[in-house]
This record gives C-alpha cells, sequence and structure tokens, in this order.
C-alpha cells in the first residue's frame, strides 16, 4: 500500500479533475505535504475520511478534515 498518493491518482479516485484537487489543496480544503513544489496527498488521510464516511454513514467534509488533522 503506498504511503502518499499524487494528485492525479486522488482525483481519480475521487471522480473529479486534478485541478479540483489542486485547488482545494491551496484553499486548505484539502491535506496534503509539499515537497520542493510537488504536492502529495497522504494515503492515511484519504483512508480515515473514507473510513469516517463509512463508520459514520455521513459526508465528511475535508476541509473540516485538514484543520481537525488525521
Amino acid at each position: 500500500m503506498p504511503r502518499f498518493y499524487s494528485v492525479a491518482q486522488v482525483a481519480r479516485m475521487f471522480g473529479m479533475s486534478p485541478m479540483t484537487v489542486y485547488r482545494a489543496i491551496a484553499a486548505g480544503e484539502f491535506p496534503a505535504v509539499r515537497i520542493r513544489g510537488r504536492l502529495i496527498v497522504p494515503a492515511k488521510a484519504v483512508e480515515a475520511m473514507v473510513d469516517a464516511a463509512v463508520a459514520d454513514g455521513s459526508v465528511v467534509d475535508a476541509a473540516a478534515w485538514t484543520t481537525e488533522g488525521a
């Protein structure tokens, strides 16, 4: 299992465009790590958001998730 996903991989997983993910990251609405200009998304954060949505049977707001921590 990967430790990080590229923005393109996350976009495919969530069925959205990479630009939408980049915009969410830039707005502080989606968790990411910047390494020398490249953005990567921790797999743990994606998995935790999915697990929370499934366990609670509710919608997880990624923007709230970034401020609460994964």
